[in-house]
C-alpha cells in the first residue's frame, strides 16, 4: 500500500500531540490508518510498534524531570501485563467497547476541566482498585491494540491520585510495557504485520516524540497540559465513535 504525504504528516503531528502528554499516540494512529483503509490486521501492530518508540521516549522525557513515581506504576502493572497478553490473543469485535469507552473519555473530559481550575491535592492510592483497574486496562489494551494510557490519564487524575506531570510520566511507561505485551500476544498468534512502512513511521515517531515530549515536560504549565490532554482525549473519543 502507498500513502501520500498527508498520511505521514498526521502521524509525525499525532506522535508530537500525544508525547507532550506521555501518551504513545495508539488511538490516534489507528484513526489515521482506518482513515487511509489500512486493514485491520497491519493496524493494531504497526500502533502497538510506535507506541513503543514514542511513549518510550515520553517516558524518558519525564523521568528525567523527576516526575516519575515508581508507586504509582507498580499496582497498575502487575496484572495490565499478562493481560495485555491475553488480549492480544483474542479476537473479538470491540465496536460495543468502544462505544462505551468513547462515552466513557467524554465524562473524563468534562471532569478533568471541571478540577483543572483547582489545585490538585493527590491522596494515597487504593492498591485493589488500581489492580483491577490495571487488569481490565491490559486486557483492552491487547484486544483493540492501544497501550491504556488513554484511560490511565484521566481515572489517576479524577482519583487525584498523581498530579497532571505525575500521570504523563506513569502513563507513559504504562503504555510501553502493555504495547510490548500486546506485541508478544502477536507474535504468539502468528499475526505480528505492520504495514511495510513502518521504519519510516517509527523514524516520524522517533522525531515526534523528541519535539512533544519536551514541549510538555519543560514548556508547559499544569493547567495547559491539562487541557491538551482533554483535547487528546476529545479526539480518541471522536475516533472511537466515528469509527
Amino acid at each position: 500500500m502507498e500513502f501520500g504525504i498527508l498520511f505521514f504528516v498526521l502521524i509525525f503531528v499525532t506522535a508530537i500531540l500525544y508525547s507532550s502528554v506521555g501518551h504513545g499516540g495508539a488511538s490516534g494512529y489507528l484513526a489515521i490508518m482506518a482513515l487511509f483503509a489500512v486493514s485491520p490486521e497491519n493496524m493494531r501492530a504497526s500502533a502497538l510498534i510506535l507506541n513503543l518508540f514514542v511513549a518510550g521516549i515520553s517516558f524518558y522525557s519525564y523521568y528525567k524531570g523527576g516526575f516519575f513515581k515508581l508507586r504509582l506504576l507498580f499496582p497498575f502493572i502487575i496484572l495490565s501485563i499478562p493481560m495485555s497478553f491475553l488480549g492480544a490473543r483474542i479476537q473479538i469485535n470491540p465496536s460495543t467497547y468502544k462505544i462505551i469507552l468513547g462515552i466513557f473519555l467524554l465524562i473524563a473530559i468534562a471532569r478533568m476541566l471541571f478540577v483543572a481550575k483547582k489545585p490538585i491535592n493527590t491522596k494515597p492510592l487504593n492498591i485493589p482498585l488500581a489492580l483491577v483497574i490495571g487488569a481490565i486496562l491490559g486486557f483492552f489494551s491487547g484486544m483493540i491494540g492501544i497501550g491504556g494510557g488513554i484511560i490511565l490519564s484521566p481515572v489517576l487524575l479524577i482519583l487525584n491520585w498523581a498530579t497532571i506531570k505525575e500521570t504523563a510520566a506513569v502513563s507513559a511507561i504504562f503504555i510501553f510495557l502493555n504495547s510490548a505485551a500486546g506485541l508478544s500476544g502477536l507474535a504468539s498468534r502468528g499475526i505480528l504485520n505492520p504495514v511495510p512502512e513502518i521504519y519510516f513511521l517509527i523514524a516520524l515517531g522517533i522525531a515526534g516524540s523528541l519535539i512533544g515530549s519536551h514541549v510538555g515536560r519543560v514548556k508547559l504549565t499544569s493547567a495547559k497540559l491539562t487541557y491538551l490532554l482533554s483535547f487528546v482525549l476529545l479526539f480518541a473519543s471522536f475516533k472511537l465513535f466515528y469509527f
